[in-house]
């Protein structure tokens, strides 16, 4: 038998020996694989494995560009972009290189104002100022700087001798259509002025003398160049009553006083005697305001007696009442204007509500012009300290916001940039609670709902916070259309311009609906017949008769001053030469600036005729007309749309709200006058077959409007510089034996006529000194039978 042996190594039988039994180790994790959406163009045509890393590991070797993480199109809306993107940055591009060569003469068209719109936006509002920052910069006009003008109206508006300029969402732009029209489908040669009420008084009127009834106390210089006696002034018994009537009007809906604190202040000017006070411009200011308000609430205002004979009014127009204290106010400011206090800017924003109410347009955009930069220099656009108290805290921060709803208010009235830039603005909105109520100076009773009569200043500056976005993005969107001439652009690429300008502006109409949901019950007017408040529904308010006045007032000046904003807003849609394709999203939202205009005029004449809330509060005028003149606009411009009716209605209903007015206001009864004259016309102009109606507006559309043409330039073969009511009739317009042009309004040729109450034959008939109205004695007889 063999025996086999195994040689072992040294050691082996340790190293072979049973080890003791161990826990099994868990396999390690397998690291994870790096991967990568897309790689890059080198690494994919080479196939070679690329990474996150920007450039890639490879690239980088290879020190080769690497396109990883460029931005690559895929779908068709990812291309849209890319060409929009890239469009935009050529018309950047091309702007730049046109400023380069254009030198100096290019900063010229630089201007912070809007440029001219494509002839077929005329009719749907122009360009207007940026929210953000208050300007919008030169869009680009494909490299033809010829093309770029100014948009807007060069006109002379009431009181005015200069012409100044009304950007596309003015009154006076709109007014300017209106009569552009009116003058082509009639065949007459109406002046512009003609259409704006009449007012005889200017602010700076005075005595050629001095009064002689105390020449003994102090005179002060005023900007009329002439002086004003100490004796020309109210005395402390007529100086208490109107400041007792700020307190319950204009201190609950402008906030910018602290009462206590003006009470001291206002005891501390008397002297011993009692018979005369130091000069304060807040004070006197605050006087003129309420004079301009009380003189309204007196019997007899409207006749030159009464409160005016006491006051010592030569007029019978309550605008200009309490002018001797404005001005005097004004002159001590002069002395503040190196060192502003807080009293300066209280004096210069009361003052802007001064004319505002006056109907002073320019002077109440340049007194809020100073009144901003006085609140820049007080630093009261940053947010307060938080050491400061939280009383003056709080005052500040109502300064400024008020401050803001005003230049907001002047600025989109009158279609100018804005003053105040909001991404520059760190203040906060002010609290409304009822400690911050308490401390403010003024005690009223809270109104439930944590709502205090500081909650009404809240919700007004969030109305006009977004009003003024809705603003903005209309008429930038409006920048941003390409310009194209009348010639070059088909109806159909018209339509569609504006009923894609209509889909644009849906989403900030439904942020204005989100801000009515969150206005509290507690400071909405309710309605009857279960209407509802901030509608277009036509119910009848249900006035709360046991509320406080100032509660009232609140109430409706938060609802009428929404309605007047969405009428400013959507009144650009209102177009008279409407394209061939239909454009449902523009009809409707004209359709929406006529339901607002209605509904203002029938709040309007319910409140005036029955309750004294509205009674001096000379605004309220100028609502109204606004409201009047965009309703005409809409009937002529939609004689057979589903609401014309019910305009037609409210337009009627304007002469009462007129005739009220006219007690204090001289200009009453010449809106009245004009307003009947329009609507006259207009309905000459629904009276006439569907076909003519058409020829009419495709012959305006045939001549577009020029830059020139909407200037008062075109005006001026029209109205003499001496006289502005007199008319020198052109070669082919039709003239009378009397002297009477075509412009003259139409209640003035027919006066005559409305007196001869017998039958007519053609003789008697040629004897009316008719408007021409293309020589149809059809037309004619059918407007006379609807005036008689």
């Amino acid at each position: 038998m063999f025996t086999t042996f195994v040689g072992m190594a040294p050691g082996a039988a340790e190293s072979s020996a049973p080890a003791s039994p161990e826990a099994p180790q868990p396999p390690k994790p397998r690291p994870k694989r790096s991967q990568v959406a897309r790689a890059c163009d080198w690494c994919r045509v080479h196939r070679i494995k690329c990474d996150n890393h920007l450039p890639c590991s490879n690239c980088q070797k290879r020190r080769g560009q690497c396109s990883q993480g460029a931005i690559e199109v895929r779908t068709l809306p990812h291309a849209y972009r890319k060409i929009e993107r890239l469009e935009n940055r050529v018309r950047e591009l091309e702007l730049e290189l046109e400023h380069e060569r254009l030198g100096s003469k290019g900063a010229s068209i630089g201007l912070n104002t809007p440029l001219t719109t494509p002839p077929s936006m005329a009719s749907c509002g122009g360009s207007g100022p940026e929210s953000t920052g208050g300007t919008f910069g030169p869009p680009s006009d494909h490299g033809n700087p010829e093309r770029k003008r100014l948009e807007g109206i060069h006109i002379r508006a009431t009181r005015s001798q200069q012409e100044t300029w009304y950007g596309p969402s003015s009154l006076f732009y709109f007014i300017r259509r209106v009569n552009t029209f009116l003058n082509t489908s009639l065949r007459q040669a109406r002046p512009i002025n003609h259409m704006l009420p009449d007012s005889t008084n200017k602010l700076y009127d005075g005595p050629n003398q001095n009064s002689g009834k105390d020449q003994s106390h102090r005179s002060f210089p005023t900007p009329g160049g002439f002086s004003v006696t100490q004796g020309d002034y109210l005395t402390p018994t007529q100086e208490e009553y109107f400041i007792g009537l700020f307190w319950q009007s204009y201190h609950t809906s402008i906030p910018v006083l602290d009462e206590v604190a003006f009470k001291e202040h206002y005891q501390s000017l008397w002297t011993t005697s009692g018979r005369e006070r130091k000069p304060s411009a807040l004070v006197d200011i605050v006087i003129a305001l309420c004079v301009q308000y009380g003189v309204a609430l007196q019997p007899g205002s409207g006749q030159g007696g009464g409160s005016a004979e006491i006051l010592k009014l030569d007029s019978h127009d309550a605008t200009i009442a309490g002018r001797w204290h404005f001005q005097r106010c004004q002159s001590l400011l002069t002395s503040e204007l190196e060192n502003p206090t807080v009293f300066t800017l209280q004096c210069h924003i009361l003052s802007t509500v001064y004319l505002c109410s006056g109907a002073f347009p320019n002077m109440s955009d340049s007194t809020c012009t100073l009144a901003v930069r006085t609140a820049f220099m007080l630093g009261l656009h940053v947010d307060p300290p938080p050491e400061m108290p939280q009383r003056e805290r709080e005052m500040r921060k109502r300064l400024w916001w008020t401050l803001f709803v005003l230049d907001s208010k002047i600025s989109m009235k009158l279609g100018r940039p804005f003053l105040i830039d909001q991404a520059d603005t760190t203040c906060g909105v002010p609290g409304d609670d009822r400690e911050i109520a308490t401390a403010s100076g003024t005690i009223l009773a809270p109104l439930g709902e944590d709502v205090t009569w500081l909650t009404f200043n809240i919700h007004n500056v969030r109305l006009f916070q977004t009003a003024r976005t809705a603003y903005t993005a209309f008429y930038k969107k409006q920048l941003e259309t390409p310009s194209v001439s009348s010639d070059q652009m088909s109806e159909e690429d018209e339509g569609k311009i504006i009923e894609s300008h209509a889909e644009y502006l849906a989403p900030y109409v439904e942020r204005m609906e989100d801000w009515v949901k969150n206005v509290p019950s507690a400071i909405k007017t309710k309605r009857q017949d279960n209407g509802i408040p901030f509608s277009t529904d036509c119910t009848a308010l249900d006035i709360e008769q046991f509320a406080s006045l100032w509660l009232q007032r609140q109430r409706l000046l938060l609802e009428l001053m929404y309605h007047n904003l969405c009428i400013n807003l959507f009144r650009p849609f209102i177009r008279f030469s409407p394209p061939s394709m239909p454009t449902p999203g523009a009809d409707r939202l004209a359709a929406e600036c006529a339901g607002h205009a209605i509904q203002l005029t029938r709040i309007m004449h319910q409140v005036l005729s029955s309750t004294s809330i509205l009674t001096g509060w000379h605004e309220a005028f100028q609502w109204q007309w606004n409201a009047v003149m965009s309703l005409i606009g809409f009937v002529i411009a939609y004689p057979h749309d589903a609401a014309t009716p019910a305009a037609r209605s409210a337009i009627d209903l304007t002469s009462s709200v007129f005739e009220i007015f006219g007690k204090s206001l001289a200009s009453a009864a010449s809106a009245t006058a004009i307003s009947r004259d329009l609507s006259a016309q207009a309905d000459m102009l629904t009276r006439m077959p569907s076909n003519e109606q058409q020829e009419l507006m495709q012959k305006v559309e045939e001549s577009p409007l020029t830059v020139g043409s909407w200037g008062t330039s075109g005006d001026e073969t029209l109205v003499s510089s001496t006289n502005p009511t007199a008319v020198q009739t052109p070669t082919n317009a039709w003239s009378y034996d009397d002297g009477m042009s075509a412009a003259a309004p139409m209640h003035h040729m027919l006066a005559e006529s409305m007196d001869m109450a017998f039958p007519m034959d053609a003789q008697d008939f040629q004897m009316f000194p008719w408007l021409n109205m293309s020589g149809d004695p059809a037309i004619q007889w059918a407007y006379y039978q609807q005036q008689v």
